[in-house]
């Protein structure tokens, strides 16, 4: 069961300890990776999760799929979620210490959809422009390729959203036809 307290705590503790011993950005690319293996394998997530597999094995496993991947202070943490019973919320932890880091480091993650996979020289602009226009420093750009956009993007930052995709339009106009916008304005 998830349990964002617990995962804040936990994330912020490691943090702590990452800059107390110089390696923030290892730890945070640790995180990273480990965050991704959970994203990417469920089976991982229900052994970490499975009451029935003992935490002996769950750390062997553990150690055998990080082995050479994380830094020490990464694995150290890993046999301290073990011990204490914690590993079923590896996931969330990875999560929230991901999310703590952007805001220690005033990473903002803006997150551009296209219907086709963009350029170096759009990327770059669009980074520059968001930059430039809601007055972020540190930009992250996240990018996804949705063909059902039809053309055009989606860009979300922050709390903002710019739909300019076609399929948008589309459905824009699907609707003002429902709505025999075109019969009233011609009478």
């Amino acid at each position: 069961m998830p349990n964002p307290r617990l995962a804040t705590r936990y994330a912020k503790s490691l943090i702590d300890l990452a800059i107390e011993r110089g390696e923030l950005e290892s730890v945070y690319a640790d995180m990273q990776w480990l965050r991704d293996v959970c994203k990417s394998n469920r089976d991982f997530v229900n052994l970490l999760r499975s009451p029935i597999i003992k935490g002996d094995t769950k750390k062997k496993i553990l150690e055998a799929i990080t082995g050479g991947n994380i830094s020490e202070i990464t694995a150290g943490f890993n046999r301290l979620l073990i011990t204490k019973g914690r590993e079923s919320n590896l996931p969330e932890i990875s999560n929230a210490f991901v999310t703590a880091y952007k805001v220690k480091k005033n990473i903002q993650t803006i997150k551009l959809t296209t219907a086709a996979p963009v350029s170096d020289t759009l990327r770059n602009a669009v980074i520059e422009q968001v930059k430039k226009s809601i007055g972020f420093e540190n930009v992250e750009l996240e990018e996804k390729v949705d063909p059902e956009i039809i053309g055009g993007f989606i860009l979300q930052a922050g709390d903002k959203l710019v739909e300019a995709s076609v399929s948008y339009d589309l459905k824009t106009i699907a609707k003002q036809f429902e709505n025999n916008d075109f019969i009233y304005n011609v009478r």
